[in-house]
């Protein structure tokens, strides 16, 4: 059986997962005059390059040998490393690479704050909400008795026995945690298209690979057994949010006030 609380949790991070982002574009759509085609690009980028790209190269990588064994996995700061900045160099490339394309048509930091929403919005979408979309369906099933009807494969027999085992606030977590990822990637976003948009910040990209490879540090650690806490981890990444939403406020205003400058001394020029 799974209790209705963990069948509560799951609903509301299911919600917030799928919600926040859609309602995040809506309600900032009009406000900022956010357009459709940069967030689809988000989206698509992510699915390509963190999904699909990275997924094969953890494939090669992480390719047990003869034996069954991994030989990465004897090296915890070397998987650490690994995992980081694997994910950092691909959706960062994914970010560069778009903001490249989107240039010749999008302008302006609604785009990257746009991308940004379609980027974190998909990654919460896939990997939190119709895994929780999911988790309530099995969850129902079990408690009715109708799981006979999916057989018993180690799949289904393995996700069974997660359900059953998993403390209820952990399906919350999950959810609380979009929010800090969707702020994340929307920051994250914002630094990229600078770099890609501003003349003389190029440096901006290469930061972002080793600022997201940083933030994914605390879960590659506790995967490694160096961390235990998951409390802990959650309250690094809500504070990476923090500090990555504010660089990104304060890279706008100057970069808004460095446009400001020029216009005037343009239209001085004009004069």
């Amino acid at each position: 059986m799974v209790s209705a609380l963990s069948i509560l949790f799951m609903a509301i991070s299911m919600i917030i997962s799928i919600g926040l982002p859609i309602g995040l574009f809506l309600f900032l759509r009009k406000r900022m005059n956010l357009k459709v085609v940069p967030m689809l690009v988000g989206a698509v980028a992510f699915v390509v390059f963190a999904l699909i790209l990275e997924s094969l190269l953890h494939q090669l990588v992480l390719r047990p040998d003869a034996d069954g064994t991994i030989a990465l996995l004897n090296n915890p700061l070397l998987y650490m490393l690994y995992g980081c900045f694997a994910a950092g160099i691909f959706e960062e490339s994914a970010r560069f690479i778009s903001f490249r394309l989107l240039k010749k048509k999008y302008s302006g930091v609604r785009t990257g704050f746009s991308y940004g929403i379609g980027h974190g919005g998909i990654e919460a979408i896939l990997l939190a909400g119709l895994a929780m979309l999911s988790n309530i369906v099995l969850s129902i099933m079990m408690n009715t008795g109708a799981t006979a009807a999916l057989g018993n494969s180690p799949e289904i027999l393995a996700g069974i026995a997660t359900l059953q085992e998993t403390d209820s606030y952990l399906f919350l977590v999950s959810g609380i945690e979009r929010i800090s990822a969707v702020v994340i990637q929307i920051s994250l976003s914002l630094l990229v298209w600078f770099s890609v948009n501003r003349k003389g910040k190029g440096w901006l990209f290469p930061a972002a690979i080793v600022l997201h490879a940083v933030i994914d540090a605390p879960a590659a650690l506790m995967q490694a057994g160096a961390i235990s806490s998951i409390a802990l981890v959650e309250l690094l990444v809500a504070v990476a949010a923090v500090v990555l939403a504010v660089l990104a406020y304060f890279a706008c205003k100057r970069f808004k006030n460095d446009d400001a400058a020029v216009n005037a001394s343009e239209n001085l020029y004009r004069i």
